[in-house]
């Protein structure tokens, strides 16, 4: 299975985009603050050039596990990888990894497929993360909500673009 780096680039930079606008005033800036108990002077304190470049190879990272979340044929590979066939295309192993490519290896591969799990994994992976991690910080639903719904979002949008861009 070859994996498409443009697009695990590009993912990668759908955190900071959407960041960009999540937390801007024109959405949450504000209420975010507020719940984060954060303060402009606080922002302001920050080395923007290692929180954005620390965020971007994190992001790279979400962008590769999406990768076999989202394309459903990288699992078949990871089940032949033990038999002894595996890496002799002429063995009866690799004809039938072929076969089976050529059959099904581009299905659910589009953009609103990569969206739907994306966002699955947001709310069953991410949201409990967050929330579990704001009940001991004891933080308020509105600051679960305004973070996980950031991440659901923008592992949709992630999502998508690592399943669809082929």
């Amino acid at each position: 299975m070859n994996i498409n780096w443009l697009a695990m680039l590009v993912a990668a930079l759908v955190p900071l985009a959407v960041g960009a606008l999540w937390y801007s005033p024109v959405l949450f800036a504000n209420a975010w603050m507020k719940a984060s108990g954060v303060t402009e002077e606080n922002l302001k304190k920050g080395n923007m050039a290692l929180i954005f470049g620390l965020t971007f190879f994190f992001s790279f990272l979400l962008a590769m596990i999406l990768n076999s979340v989202v394309i459903h044929q990288t699992h078949v590979y990871s089940m032949l990888m033990n038999d002894p066939g595996f890496a002799d295309p002429n063995s009866d192993t690799g004809k039938w990894l072929a076969d089976t490519m050529a059959k099904y290896g581009q299905n659910f591969r589009t953009f609103g497929h990569g969206a739907i799990h994306g966002t699955i994994s947001g709310i069953f992976f991410v949201l409990p993360v967050i929330a579990i991690n704001a009940l001991f910080e004891r933080k308020n639903g509105r600051y679960i909500a305004i973070h996980a719904g950031y991440w659901i979002v923008t592992l949709a949008l992630m999502g998508a673009i690592v399943c669809g861009w082929q």
